[in-house]
C-alpha cells in the first residue's frame, strides 16, 4: 500500500478504539494506526469500551472476539443498539471463519483473521470508516424524509420536478404527470394536493386502467337507485366525492376513446368545485398525432406538465428512497431499528431498477423480512440485486485513459484464458499475428528467434 494514501475521513475524523484483553497487543496496535495518521486509543476491556462509546468519541471500534468477563460479540451486539454510527471490525484466531461469520451477523462490518498485516489492518479501518460516513448519510436523509412530507429526491432532476410543484401547489390548475410505471407518480398527484388550498377537502385516486369500461359511468358519475340491477341505493360518483379536493385520474392513457369525451363533457359542465390531476405511462403527445387520444380533453388536464425520469436516470435518488422505504418497513416488523450497509448501498446504487421506485421498495421489504440481524447486508438483498453487474469492460478502460494497446493488451490476456494460453489460436480469434502477441507478452527475442526457426518453411 502506497504511504501517501489519504484516510478516509467522515465528519466526526478518524477516531478508533482497539479492544484486546492483552493490553500489549491492543497498544501495539494503535501505535500502528496513529503511525499512519488515525486517532487511535487503546483499552483493555469491553466494559472500558462501552464507557468510549457511550462519550460519542468512536467512530470506529476493532475490538478481538475472545476476552474474559464480557466478549467481543456481547460488544459488539450492544454497541450496534446503542449507537449504529459506531462501525465494529471484529479480529478472530486463525481459521475462526465460524466466530467471525457470527460476530458479521452480530453487527461487525468486517473482521480481521490473526495474524494479519497493518496492510490489511488500514483497509479495514479504511473501509470502515467509508462505512460510517454512509451511516451518517443514511442518518441525515432520515431526518430529512421526516421534514419532507414524504417527497423522497436528492437528484437534479427531481429538484427540478419539486420546484414546479412548489408553484403550481398554490394554483388550482389541472396538471399531467408523465413517466414510466413504478416512478411514484401518484405521490406527487399526493403531495400536490397536500400543499395546495384543497388540503383539507378530499384527495380521491381514479385508477382508469383497473376498472371496467362497462363500469366506468357509473363509477365516475354515479347512478340512481333502481337504475341498475346492482344499485341498491343512489350513488354520487367519484367526480362528486372530490367535491372541494382534488380528482386523480391515473393511467388516464388507458381510458377507452369512446368515454374520453364523456369525460370532457362532466370536467367543463359538472357544478363539483373539484381539481384535476391525472398521471400516464404513456407519450399522449405521441398518442394524440395517432387520434388514439383525444386532443381537446389532453389540453383539458395538461394545462401544467411534470415529468419523473426512470430511476435508474437519477441514482442520486436511490439512497434516500431507500432508507425512505427500510424506515416503512422496519416500523413493522420485530426489529424496527434497521439500518443499510455501505455495500448494500453501493450494490443498490449499481442496480438498474427496470420497475423503478416500487421495485426498490419491494427489495427493502423482501431484506427486512428475511435479514437475520439489525444491518442489511448485500446478501439480504433479492438475487437480481444481491448480484453485482458485470463490469463494462470499454467504460473500464474509457475512466482509466487506457491507450489502444492497453486495450488490446487487457483483451488478449481474456482471449488467452479463453485458449488454456495458446497463441496460435489467441491470434486466430483476434486476427494479428503471433509474434504481435509475443511482442505484447514480453518474450525475450531468443525465444522468438527460436519459434520462428521451428516454424515449417513455405
Amino acid at each position: 500500500m502506497s504511504t501517501d494514501r489519504k484516510i478516509a475521513g467522515t465528519v466526526d475524523g478518524n477516531r478508533v478504539l482497539v479492544v484486546d484483553d492483552d493490553l500489549d497487543h491492543a497498544q501495539m496496535l494503535r501505535d500502528v494506526l496513529n503511525g499512519r495518521g488515525y486517532r487511535a486509543v487503546a483499552v483493555g476491556s469491553a466494559r472500558e469500551a462501552m464507557s468510549r462509546v457511550e462519550a460519542r468519541g468512536i467512530d470506529v471500534v476493532v475490538t478481538d472476539l475472545r476476552m474474559p468477563e464480557m466478549g467481543g460479540l456481547e460488544l459488539i451486539e450492544w454497541a450496534t443498539k446503542h449507537d449504529p454510527r459506531v462501525v465494529l471490525v471484529a479480529i478472530t484466531a486463525f481459521g475462526g471463519l465460524e466466530t467471525a461469520i457470527k460476530a458479521v451477523r452480530a453487527g461487525a462490518f468486517d473482521y480481521l483473521s490473526k495474524p494479519f498485516e497493518p496492510d490489511a489492518l488500514y483497509l479495514s479501518v479504511d473501509k470502515a470508516l467509508h462505512e460510517r460516513a454512509v451511516r451518517l448519510e443514511l442518518a441525515r436523509l432520515r431526518r430529512a424524509h421526516a421534514e419532507s412530507g414524504g417527497i423522497v429526491s436528492r437528484s437534479e432532476a427531481m429538484r427540478d420536478v419539486m420546484g414546479v410543484v412548489q408553484q403550481v401547489s398554490t394554483s388550482n390548475v389541472s396538471v399531467l404527470i408523465t413517466g414510466p410505471a413504478g416512478v411514484g407518480k401518484e405521490v406527487l398527484a399526493r403531495a400536490i394536493h397536500a400543499r395546495s388550498e384543497r388540503a383539507g377537502g378530499p384527495f380521491v385516486a381514479v385508477n382508469c386502467s383497473a376498472i371496467p369500461p362497462e363500469l366506468l359511468d357509473a363509477e365516475l358519475f354515479g347512478v340512481k337507485k333502481g337504475q341498475t340491477p346492482d344499485a341498491k341505493v343512489d350513488r354520487p360518483g367519484l367526480l362528486r366525492d372530490a367535491h372541494s379536493g382534488t380528482i386523480f385520474f391515473d393511467e388516464i392513457g388507458d381510458l377507452p376513446l369512446g368515454f374520453q369525451s364523456k369525460l370532457l363533457r362532466a370536467l367543463q359542465t359538472s357544478a363539483s368545485d373539484v381539481r384535476v390531476l391525472a398521471a400516464t405511462r404513456r407519450d399522449l403527445r405521441a398518442e394524440l398525432r395517432e387520434q388514439a387520444f383525444r386532443e381537446d380533453l389532453f389540453y383539458r388536464i395538461a394545462v401544467v406538465e411534470l415529468h419523473i425520469p426512470a430511476l435508474r436516470e437519477r441514482p442520486d435518488d436511490i439512497p434516500p428512497l431507500a432508507e425512505a422505504a427500510l424506515m416503512r418497513a422496519a416500523a413493522h416488523s420485530p426489529r424496527p431499528r434497521r439500518t443499510l450497509s455501505g455495500a448494500a448501498v453501493r450494490r443498490l446504487m449499481d442496480h438498474a431498477w427496470p420497475g423503478n421506485v416500487r421495485e426498490l421498495e419491494n427489495a427493502i421489504e423482501r431484506a427486512v423480512a428475511l435479514s437475520q440481524g439489525d444491518v442489511i447486508l448485500p446478501e439480504d438483498l433479492p438475487p437480481t440485486v444481491s448480484t453485482p453487474p458485470p463490469t463494462d469492460f470499454l467504460r473500464h478502460a474509457l475512466d482509466r485513459s487506457w491507450t489502444l494497446e492497453d486495450l488490446s493488451r487487457a483483451y488478449l490476456a481474456r482471449v488467452l484464458e479463453r485458449t488454456g494460453g495458446n497463441k496460435k489460436q489467441a491470434a486466430a480469434i483476434m486476427g494479428i499475428d503471433r509474434r504481435t502477441i509475443q511482442r505484447w507478452l514480453g518474450d525475450p527475442p531468443e525465444e522468438r528467434e527460436e519459434e520462428a526457426r521451428r516454424r515449417p518453411t513455405p
